[in-house]
């Protein structure tokens, strides 16, 4: 019942999910993307064949374009991402990923409604650790422990696709050890991907 009432105030405060990721873009709150003016995300949006404008910390690039995603460049080293999702009915929230790439890619997620109420994870997302990489019917093997417990060294990045709405997660942890520790690791690792689906309103593997 809990969860009913949830959702059912939660599609009370969304907009229609045919509302284009383009006019949420437009009215991002600055906190989420710093130094980016409103004429220069329209620039940015517009059919003009404008994909790079100037910002203070450099330039942003649109990457790619739909009705219910957006991917762009925010620097050098890092991406963003807007996704729209269906919830309930004809509501939708936004699933932004911002993703930074240094020595490996390793990415954040956050949801918020249409109105840019932050949504905490736990509503649509399960929790996203390197131990979802590992095959856990290999614990009681030997080194099982030592290869889970460099969770400080294993970054892990998400992305969309244009068109669909699964999440895919790349554990990103060959770039950060040695090729003694990939070797020590790799028995245990069941896929260095993993696919979660949008179902129900939320992700799900």
């Amino acid at each position: 019942m809990r969860n009913f009432i949830w959702i059912l105030l939660l599609s009370i405060s969304t907009h229609a999910v045919s509302q284009h990721v383009g006019e949420l873009f437009k009215s991002m709150p600055s906190e989420l993307l710093p130094g980016v003016a409103e004429s220069s995300k329209t620039l940015l949006l517009v059919d003009s064949g404008v994909t790079t404008v100037p910002y203070p910390l450099g330039e942003i690039k649109k990457l790619t374009q739909s009705s219910h995603y957006l991917k762009i460049k925010t620097s050098d080293a890092g991406t963003t991402q807007l996704k729209l999702l269906s919830i309930e009915g004809d509501s939708s929230i936004v699933c932004i990923i911002k993703t930074v790439c240094t020595e490996a890619c390793d990415s954040h997620i956050s949801f918020y409604t249409t109105e840019w109420r932050k949504i905490e994870n736990d509503r649509f997302l399960p929790e996203i650790s390197s131990e979802i990489f590992f095959d856990s019917s290999k614990k009681e093997m030997e080194n099982y422990k030592y290869a889970v417990s460099l969770h400080h060294i294993y970054p892990i990045s998400a992305a969309f696709s244009e068109n669909g709405s699964d999440l895919t997660l790349t554990f990103n942890y060959k770039t950060l050890l040695t090729d003694d520790q990939i070797e020590e690791i790799k028995p245990f690792i069941k896929a260095d991907t993993i696919v979660l689906k949008w179902e129900n309103a939320a992700f799900r593997q």
